[in-house]
């Protein structure tokens, strides 16, 4: 399984540092990560605080010196924009063919990444974006608009499915532009913007979540370990694993965080979500869909 970011690192330290130090890992974090690969003389200038603090904030991160720091982030970056060809061509994927035997060893091998990843992925889940995203979602006076990405397009639509049947104002953000526009402009205080990204990652979701953001709105942002450029923006960050026994990134994960809120706000609904679904299944028997 991928280790966490040096983001997540940075936060863990967050309750163990001095007050200067403090400073320093919250400059790094509001401008991670471009902010890391700045001198520490203008890191510290940042932060309001001598660069023999930023050097102690990084030595306590594990890191022998400020370089060392910067190549761990430079060596995070290349995963980051790691694509199914690079990691195709950095291993020995498909330049050998096994015997009878390969079957039994792919499928154990698939196994053991998947339900790792999943286990993993719930488990490092942070608790409270879990619970503010089920509320966002439950929110009856909001207005969800879904969107994803190349691949992750399926995924926000099996999500906005799933909420169509719980509840009401739910929709997936058009393809054409004019009618893109008119969404975006329309947007307000009340609109969650629940974003799907994952290396590598989309500029136009970025831009997305700054919108919503300046006009007041709230984004749910699913993305991977590594952070969508788009986390600067998001109200709510559910990231997930993406190991795959193949040079692709699994999203199996990502369906078994999807699957989590769903019952999340199924729960948060209660009768109301059940009268609902009720009403679904008799006018779709009415219309001769079921």
């Amino acid at each position: 399984m991928a280790p966490g970011t040096l983001a997540d690192e940075i936060r863990l330290k967050l309750g163990d540092v001095s007050p200067a130090e403090r400073k320093v890992a919250r400059v790094l974090l509001a401008g991670y990560p471009s902010a890391g690969f700045e001198t520490m003389a203008v890191l510290a200038e940042r932060a309001a605080v001598s660069a023999p603090t930023v050097l102690r904030f990084v030595n306590r991160l594990g890191y022998r010196g400020f370089p060392d720091f910067q190549a761990a982030l430079r060596a995070e970056l290349d995963e980051r924009n790691a694509s199914p060809l690079s990691l195709y061509e950095a291993t020995d994927y498909g330049r050998s063919k096994g015997g009878p035997g390969e079957d039994l060893s792919l499928l154990q091998r698939g196994s053991n990444v998947f339900s790792g990843a999943v286990a993993q992925t719930l488990a490092e889940l942070p608790p409270h974006d879990l619970e503010h995203a089920i509320r966002l979602l439950s929110d009856g006076k909001r207005r969800i608009t879904l969107a994803g990405g190349r691949f992750t397009n399926l995924f926000a639509q099996y999500l906005g499915l799933h909420l169509m049947q719980l509840r009401d104002d739910v929709r997936f953000l058009p393809d054409r532009d004019v009618e893109r526009t008119a969404v975006f402009a329309a947007l307000h205080r009340r609109d969650v913007l629940v974003v799907f990204d994952y290396r590598r990652y989309e500029q136009d979701k970025v831009a997305m979540a700054e919108l919503v953001q300046a006009q007041g709105g709230k984004v749910i942002l699913f993305t991977d370990m590594w952070l969508s450029p788009a986390s600067t923006h998001a109200e709510v960050v559910l990231p997930s694993q993406v190991a795959a026994p193949s040079p692709y990134d699994s999203l199996v994960p990502t369906l078994a965080v999807i699957e989590t809120v769903v019952a999340g706000v199924l729960t948060a609904l209660g009768e109301d979500a059940h009268q609902r679904m009720r009403h679904g299944e008799d006018t779709a028997r009415r219309m001769g869909l079921y």
